[in-house]
């Protein structure tokens, strides 16, 4: 039965709609107008057109950011994806991990980022749950209470190579150079932050849940499923995805099915500064990556 780990009053999110101007070179994001409460924000993110995918401005509802997230287990590499029930758009997805910058961290998305890992990447070993760090920055422990977090060691959250256009908030460079792209669909702009994440070397068994608040009741409420999971990876070979699909718990990794499987728009093809799409079928992605989609003639289940 799923544990309900924290309840909170949605009215106490705000933030900040945006201008943005694009060049070929460069982005820059500027808060526009007063704050906007969770329903308002949700009232803008509707669809907008822009003339060109590389110069043009326009005025957006929210930022938003995800974390492509690398987990670095048993000599191997695997991106980090989560699955979401989008109430606001009307489907399920594989995504990235992310969420919605309030308005006092909207110079400092970098922020709002490691503490979307913190509450959505549930990381279990025998002994407790791992926090983590993010250089000389602890991650918070959002869920200290119902569950236990070790106090000896933890994980490490480190930047990879950023992307090679810069992005503003006013006059100021963002660190660590996330990818930006102007979701269309959603009137929203998009940060990307590439990240790796280091188990400690004692880590020998570990579980990956996935944790979501959902509004129930005018709560949002935040409830771990010990029989759903939620949370996937993606192997990586020479840096490069592959087409696999799996699922890692007690130390064991399985093949997750894909059938029918969709992908959020960060996984969509990007023009210039834009995405277009909704989402992307698994299928689809795999052909766009020119990925090998021909079945395995052996299970890919290994004991790590």
């Amino acid at each position: 039965m799923p544990r309900t780990l924290i309840r909170k009053d949605p009215s106490t999110f705000k933030t900040l709609p945006l201008f943005v101007e694009a060049g070929p070179d460069s982005l820059s994001y500027q808060s526009l107008g007063r704050p906007l409460n969770f329903s308002e924000m949700l009232e803008r993110r509707k669809p907008v057109d822009v003339s060109s995918s590389q110069r043009f401005a326009v005025e957006l509802a929210n930022l938003g950011v995800s974390v492509r997230l690398t987990l670095s287990w048993q000599g191997r590499d695997y991106w980090i994806l989560v699955r979401q029930r989008r109430l606001d758009r009307g489907d399920v997805v594989l995504k990235l991990i992310s969420g919605y910058v309030p308005a006092h961290e909207l110079n400092l998305p970098l922020l709002t980022a490691i503490q979307e890992v913190a509450e959505e990447c549930l990381l279990e070993t025998p002994e407790g749950w791992l926090a983590g760090r993010f250089g000389d920055t602890w991650l918070p422990t959002p869920y200290q209470g119902p569950l236990r977090y070790r106090e000896a060691t933890h994980f490490r959250l480190s930047p990879l190579s950023g992307a090679a256009r810069p992005v503003q908030c006013g006059n100021l460079t963002l660190l660590e150079r996330p990818r930006a792209y102007v979701h269309l669909p959603t009137a929203s702009l998009q940060l990307v932050y590439d990240m790796s994440l280091e188990l400690p070397k004692d880590i020998k068994q570990l579980s990956l849940f996935h944790v979501d608040e959902r509004l129930e009741d005018g709560k949002l409420v935040a409830r771990l499923d010990r029989e759903r999971p939620d949370l996937y990876l993606i192997p990586l070979q020479q840096g490069r995805p592959t087409a696999e699909l799996l699922t890692l718990r007690k130390g064991l990794l399985s093949t997750a099915s894909t059938r029918g499987l969709w992908l959020a728009e960060s996984f969509a093809a990007q023009d210039g500064w834009l995405v277009r799409d909704e989402r992307i079928r698994w299928k689809d992605w795999l052909n766009q990556q020119n990925l090998d989609v021909r079945p395995k003639k052996s299970p890919a289940k290994a004991r790590q």
